[in-house]
């Protein structure tokens, strides 16, 4: 039996040694968090979901740490809540069939694709043409030992003895000698395309990012816990044409691997979250992806603080970049493990709108429903608080401003004050916010948001029926 109060910390358990925030999430299971008997509740007998019972206590209290995966599942789009179990299990077994088809692809590109490792260096040029540095190609060798291939890794770098060369020669003949059995062997059989040769750019930097991801976790001590997450992203960077893989897209996977036990359906929880930012990672040479987003937390932040706005402005801060970071990783940085997660569900409950599994493009899947399912009208209940006070207010079929924005407007305009008084450059705007990782309140910064949001429409509102 849970006790009323529970520490979510101690289901995300932190290396010895490690010094990181401790969480605000406080589990209160008495008609607040939505606890397993509560989820449960909301089923029919069919296995169709009464979201709409879920949603306010979410929203205000989050979801148990041991029900979480599940419940994201609905919360992301996974699956249509008016769904059976008969039917969510023959989608969920399509989504696994899938996924495994896409890292088959992968792997015969690439032999430490599901090997249980991961790549760190470079395996090509930007030409495509492989790189035969003795490093890599034990780094690439999925039949080397991990701890083999980081031993000799510290040698070979460390010695400039007269027979450094005469060792990498052996190093390299010896992983030659094993037909096939290199990583990079499989590059050489055929020329590639532009496709190809991008996403092998991109896995050496997907290893980078996943060994500094949530390293503070115990749960990242185990390497097949690592290499699930290397192998999501590389299946993602290989399906995603358009955006492939950026810095920051390891930060969102993350909680996904670590809620969800089968890999399959921890990648359809991050495709499914990269459906609502993927805009935000797609830059050019002049704009960046979430450059609408900061255009939109200028417009608000004039209208809730316009003398914040003004001194920003001042300082040349106009374009609001230093909250660049916050939008592209959802306050991965500003808040602890546990306390992030508990920002992203109350965040999706918010703006939960049920029609949303049919509306995002599934690659190379698409979930039979039947006509009548299809016309099925929602009730208002069904949608997240922060949707109803859109429709309410007719922005419905606008592009909509996602919470995340006016998040970062509620933490601004709660630290107004400190910006105004000590805040003489850009410098200062970036280390005030900086101060403030760890110290934030999720729930609060949360009903902050909401009240921003109506009192924005609001005004919005006003201003556009005012007579010009």
């Amino acid at each position: 039996m849970w006790k009323s109060s529970e520490d979510a910390d101690s289901y995300y358990e932190v290396r010895s040694g490690c010094e990181v925030p401790k969480t605000q999430f406080r589990i209160k299971t008495r008609k607040r968090t939505l606890s397993e008997r509560a989820w449960r509740a909301a089923f029919t007998e069919e296995g169709c979901v009464r979201i709409g019972d879920t949603l306010g206590r979410i929203h205000r209290w989050g979801v148990h740490p041991s029900i979480r995966g599940e419940v994201w599942e609905f919360l992301l789009g996974c699956f249509d809540p008016n769904s059976t179990y008969e039917e969510r299990n023959q989608i969920r077994q399509r989504r696994r069939e899938q996924y495994a088809i896409w890292k088959e692809e992968c792997r015969k590109m690439n032999a430490v694709i599901g090997s249980g490792r991961i790549i760190t260096a470079p395996i090509i040029t930007e030409d495509g043409v492989p790189i035969q540095d003795p490093i890599v190609l034990l780094e690439a060798n999925p039949d080397k030992d991990l701890s083999t291939v980081q031993h000799d890794r510290g040698d070979v770098q460390g010695e400039n003895d007269d027979n450094q060369e005469e060792k990498e020669s052996a190093v390299h003949d010896d992983l030659s000698s094993n037909s096939g059995a290199s990583g990079l062997d499989k590059m050489e059989s055929a020329p590639m395309d532009k496709k190809e040769i991008q996403w092998k750019l991109n896995l050496h930097q997907i290893g980078l990012d996943v060994v500094r991801t949530d390293r503070t976790l115990v749960f990242y001590e185990k390497q097949e816990n690592l290499s699930k997450l290397w192998d999501i992203l590389a299946v993602y960077a290989w399906i995603d044409k358009d955006v492939g893989y950026c810095q920051g897209m390891s930060d969102l996977c993350s909680p996904m691997i670590v809620l969800l036990e089968d890999e399959a359906d921890a990648f359809w929880c991050f495709e499914r979250l990269m459906c609502r930012l993927r805009r935000n990672f797609r830059c050019t040479e002049s704009s960046v992806g979430v450059e609408q987003q900061l255009h939109s937390l200028a417009s608000i932040t004039q209208v809730v603080d316009p003398k914040l706005h003004q001194h920003l402005e001042t300082l040349g801060g106009g374009d609001y970049l230093f909250a660049f970071r916050m939008l592209m990783v959802l306050f991965r940085r500003e808040f602890s493990f546990g306390d992030s997660l508990f920002l992203w569900e109350m965040m999706w409950a918010l703006e939960y709108d049920p029609n949303m599994f049919s509306m995002y493009e599934e690659p190379g899947l698409t979930d039979e429903k039947s006509e009548e399912a299809k016309a099925k009208m929602k009730s208002r209940r069904q949608f997240g608080k922060f949707e109803r006070e859109n429709m309410r207010n007719g922005m419905k079929d606008l592009e909509p401003t996602p919470i995340s924005v006016f998040l970062v407007a509620s933490i601004l305009k709660g630290n107004s004050a400190k910006l105004l008084q000590e805040a003489r450059g850009l410098d200062d705007v970036v280390k005030i916010l900086n101060d403030l990782t760890g110290n934030l309140d999720a729930r609060k910064a949360c009903s902050t948001a909401m009240k921003l949001h109506k009192s924005y429409l609001r005004k919005a509102k006003k201003s556009n029926s005012a007579p010009a």
